[in-house]
């Protein structure tokens, strides 16, 4: 959340952040009280159960659950679009903000490549269906 931040928060003590400013991606709505924001698994844990994590050791899946490794594996968002999201994939729920949608797709495949998670054929299609997005660089860092 700190490193989100449009304008820095002030921690005080127990980790409590006041002030600041945020954006969330997903709805382009801006929050200065951080209680109105999650952090979002940009793939939800449930989805990359089904994926290929239930196969993983406990200690794999805190990893993937707790990823800061890069910064696009969570990400602070509404809690009204995390609830709306849940735990669907690409084809079940895009970002409302239109602009953020091929960052977003970029992300998700940047996240399922970082920890070897399977892109199932309605997945592949709905991302292959963005044309437009195609352009958008996808990073890849794989997990340790």
């Amino acid at each position: 959340m700190i490193q989100e931040a449009l304008v820095a928060p002030t921690i005080s003590a127990g980790c409590v952040l006041s002030g600041g400013e945020w954006s969330s991606a997903y709805d382009g709505f801006t929050f200065s009280n951080p209680s109105d924001l999650d952090v979002d698994h940009v793939v939800a844990l449930a989805e990359a159960w089904d994926s290929g994590a239930s196969g993983w050791d406990p200690a794999r899946r805190e990893s993937f659950a707790n990823d800061l490794g890069v910064r696009w594996s969570l990400i602070a968002v509404s809690a009204w679009s995390n609830t709306s999201k849940s735990d669907k994939d690409p084809a079940d729920w895009m970002p409302p903000l239109g602009s953020f949608r091929c960052s977003y797709l970029a992300n998700w495949v940047a996240v399922k490549a970082r920890w070897g998670l399977a892109v199932d054929s309605l997945e592949k299609s709905v991302i292959g269906a963005y044309s437009e997005c195609q352009s958008v660089p996808v990073e890849v860092v794989l997990a340790e």
